[in-house]
């Protein structure tokens, strides 16, 4: 059996942050619910907030420090990307957008996703849908038609309170379960590859103004 590998990007700023609470309550879901498929599947969980310097650098120089290019990496070559971001001034966070901007533009392009955010209260839940979801429809991503988000009133409080948000997240992860299940398992790209970490058909000599094709 072939095991699926879910990549899940947590853009929490504070160390427990309830960013990543979210982002392993999806994760755990849809391991759940790949397993009802008999579908085995591996985890891997990047805290954006252990690569915030290396994300700065990358922006400023073009070239991924090797902490950094292992997390890239991961998260191209997985079959599915879980997704979470803070809300900040009605959006997602700067830290979260500069990880995708660092990313290869066609780096995302067919891969199921699931989104997730979280934010002080209801009100933000809509910018899952006018901010978070057309970033990933331009990146050519197949983004689950379910996003979920968490207020702080759904954590700590009573049963009926928390309840919602567990239906919104196993509905979430069956979805992105599904999605993983029409798809052949994503090839491990070589590292060494240029085509892994400048993008398909490019090379140095690309980088160098097409000196190297001369």
């Amino acid at each position: 059996m072939t095991t699926r590998r879910i990549a899940v990007v947590a853009a929490g700023l504070s160390n427990p942050s309830s960013t990543r609470m979210l982002a392993d309550r999806l994760a755990v879901a849809t391991v759940h619910a790949l397993a009802e498929r008999d579908i085995e599947a591996s985890v891997d969980v990047i805290e954006l907030r252990d690569y915030a310097h290396d994300i700065t650098n990358n922006m400023l120089t073009g070239f991924a420090p090797p902490a950094l290019e292992t997390a890239i990496n991961t998260v191209v070559s997985a079959d599915a990307l879980i997704a979470v971001t803070p809300i900040f001034s009605t959006s997602y966070s700067g830290l979260f957008k500069s990880f995708i901007d660092v990313l290869d533009p066609d780096a995302l392009t067919g891969k199921p996703v699931l989104i997730g955010a979280n934010a002080g209260t209801a009100r933000h839940s809509l910018a899952i849908d006018y901010a978070i979801r057309p970033l990933f429809a331009y990146l050519h991503a197949e983004a689950v038609s379910t996003g979920v988000f968490a207020a702080s009133s759904d954590w700590g409080g009573s049963g009926d309170d928390v309840a919602p948000l567990g239906k919104r997240v196993e509905k979430g992860a069956n979805e992105l379960a599904e999605a993983i299940a029409r798809r052949d398992a994503a090839t491990v790209a070589d590292p060494y590859d240029p085509a892994t970490y400048l993008g398909e058909g490019r090379s140095f000599g690309h980088m160098l103004g097409g000196l190297a094709g001369e």
